[in-house]
């Protein structure tokens, strides 16, 4: 009745949603009565796995194929771990490489998978997830009764201090066979850093698909510039080509956390919200009353931005 969490790293670092599985892990196994293991794969990186003391014991898997995040080896390794050590449960962040992994361990292990999940609970013995659809637009709840899962969970759902702590018990594993890989590792390419960094603002106004057009964005650009802080994006933006992709907030894009976000015709969609939820104050505009991001803004206006921007330029 283990619970297991594949940790994610990248360039030295344990990304933070880690530490949140590791948190929600070791409560839902006190449900389970069970404990919680951390797996980490890597290459000469044993000394990173340390971090993960959060967890009751960690399982490190030491391999050339494994020293850069490759979603074949990962799969393959993950899924060998699983079929070895039978978990009750196996948490993925739903992140580009949580996503990456995910499908295959679940093919490749008969198990259930539930995406996007931003809550669980473990009620007797079995685990219930609540996951996000349509956009964000409704919250299902799925019980997975007797069997083992797998869960991508959302970044930002849970709190990190809980699955922090040093001093980890690691146990080292072999690989599986990975030579013959049909994916192969390149190169990490990295946005150009000559643009604004979003990540280090203490105000961002940031638009979305509501801005209709990139002759809309100076109106923004002026609020910015009167607020001291600088104009973000939602990915639909970058994907026309109005924006670089050094300004996009969200999943695929930039984690941020400014004192304010000003979300100008911006939906909420949960990969969006994953990278700008933990701001101090969030301030959304959109004309849809049932918009997703108004369940995470502390001030709410329903109406045109056309009509609310000009209005706040004049009164800055």
């Amino acid at each position: 009745m283990s619970v297991f969490v594949i940790a994610e790293h990248i360039k030295g670092q344990i990304d933070d949603t880690t530490f949140e599985m590791i948190g929600k892990a070791k409560e839902l196994a006190g449900g389970l009565g069970g404990d919680v293991t951390a797996v980490m794969l890597g290459s000469g990186q044993k000394g990173l796995a340390d971090q993960l003391g959060g967890a009751d014991k960690v399982i490190y898997v030491d391999a050339p194929e494994l020293a850069e995040f490759n979603p074949e080896a990962y799969s393959k390794t993950v899924s060998a771990l699983i079929s070895e050590h039978q978990p009750k449960l196996t948490m993925v962040a739903s992140s580009s490489m949580g996503m990456e992994i995910s499908c295959a361990i679940s093919v490749a292990n008969d198990l259930a998978l539930v995406a996007y999940v931003s809550g669980l609970t473990a009620e007797g013995g079995n685990v219930v997830a609540i996951s996000a659809l349509y956009g964000g637009k409704l919250n299902v709840e799925s019980a997975f009764g007797g069997g083992n899962c797998v869960v991508s969970v959302v970044p930002g759902s849970f709190p990190t201090d809980a699955g922090k702590g040093s001093g980890a018990n690691i146990t080292e594993a072999s690989a599986p066979d990975l030579s013959g890989l049909s994916v192969k590792f390149k190169q990490l390419i990295e946005p150009d850093s000559s643009d604004v960094d979003i990540t280090a603002q203490d105000i961002l106004v940031s638009v979305g698909r509501g801005i209709q057009s990139d002759e809309n964005l100076p109106m923004a650009e002026e609020l910015a510039g009167k607020l001291g802080g600088a104009v973000s994006c939602s990915r639909p933006i970058v994907d026309n080509k109005w924006l670089n992709k050094t300004r996009q907030v969200g999943k695929s894009g930039l984690k941020v956390k400014p004192k304010c976000y000003l979300a100008l015709g911006i939906s909420g969609a949960p990969e969006h919200i994953e990278g700008m939820k933990d701001a101090e104050l969030i301030i959304a505009i959109n004309s849809d009353p049932k918009a997703p991001i108004f369940d995470y803004a502390h001030y709410g206006v329903v109406g045109d931005l056309f009509d609310i921007i000009p209005a706040l330029n004049s009164k800055l």
